[in-house]
């Protein structure tokens, strides 16, 4: 048996899996003999490529990202697909109020000017977030975690979903661009695919306006970078900071010279902690699979 690993892991839990089971990465030696393969959303898993390994029987993802996984042409084919939801939620909450902080008070800009020797030349007034109108894209788990966050900044929230959540206590807004113009804040916590992608276009970055921040940690596909990065350049924005982005590691040549833009390498959801879970539900999973026991986190058609 071999297990098939298709993304780029932290060493000591590649060389964790490798002391349990035979191991290939990216290209397996002895295609009829993967069973499992290791991925995540951004890379995913094409049926094209399931055709390939005739003995697949579980697509891991690691982490809770699986918009990349052909789920109907796993499903067709027996294929089990499990994800790792909610074991790094906090973590990404923590680094979407991080961003959104460092971008409002510009702290990198405001860090290399100080360490410049232009202390006073850079003494300007910053927005607050305190009391600020903030927008979330996406109201589930991450969403909410961010909400209760900015509550602790005294912050007026609203949100843009598929539907309104009943028990959410704040204001449900249907329309993203309407949200975009009330917004001082448009912190986007949405699902990667299809669905979302280029939410966030021209018009929505016109509304949020030049006094307005976007902060994504969702995925790169919901952001029409082009669009963004002109409205930048424009100033018709003030500010964006991004842990994620279309086409990633890979940036536009503008990016770099763009005192108002933040990009951090997708890391939002990577505290020692949250690693550490994901790890423990991909091992419980593989185990279970192998035991011909009950799996956890499996993915259905909707």
């Amino acid at each position: 048996m071999e297990l098939l690993l298709l993304i780029e892991m932290a060493a000591p839990f590649v060389a964790d899996l490798q002391s349990r089971w035979p191991l290939a990465r990216h290209t397996p030696q002895r295609v009829g003999e993967v069973r499992i393969a290791i991925t995540n959303g951004s890379t995913g898993l094409s049926a094209q490529q399931m055709d390939a390994l005739p003995s697949l029987q579980l697509v891991c993802c690691y982490g809770a990202g699986y918009e990349n996984v052909d789920l109907p042409a796993a499903h067709a084919r027996g294929i089990a697909v499990t994800h790792a939801p909610g074991v790094n939620n906090a973590s990404v909450a923590d680094h979407a109020m991080a961003l959104m902080l460092s971008s409002a008070r510009a702290l990198p800009l405001l860090d290399r000017a100080v360490k410049q020797g232009k202390w006073l030349s850079h003494r300007a007034a910053r927005p607050a977030i305190h009391s600020k109108r903030l927008g979330i894209v996406g109201m589930g788990n991450i969403g909410a975690l961010i909400a209760r966050r900015a509550e602790g900044f005294d912050m007026e929230i609203a949100y843009h979903a598929r539907h309104a959540r009943p028990d959410a206590a704040y204001r449900y807004v249907n329309n993203l661009p309407e949200l975009a113009r009330d917004s001082d804040y448009l912190i986007l916590a949405c699902p990667g695919g299809a669905a979302t992608r280029h939410m966030v276009n021209k018009e929505v970055l016109e509304a949020l306006g030049p006094q307005g921040f976007l902060i994504n940690i969702a995925r790169g596909s919901v952001v029409d970078t082009a669009a963004l990065i002109e409205a930048l350049l424009q100033k018709r924005i003030a500010g964006a900071a991004l842990d994620v982005i279309e086409n990633e590691p890979a940036i536009p040549a503008d990016a770099t010279q763009l005192d108002t833009l933040i990009l951090t390498p997708h890391i939002s959801g990577r505290s020692p902690e949250a690693q550490q879970a994901q790890h423990d539900a991909l091992l419980y999973n593989i185990r279970a699979c192998l035991e011909g026991r009950p799996l956890r986190h499996v993915l259905t058609l909707n």
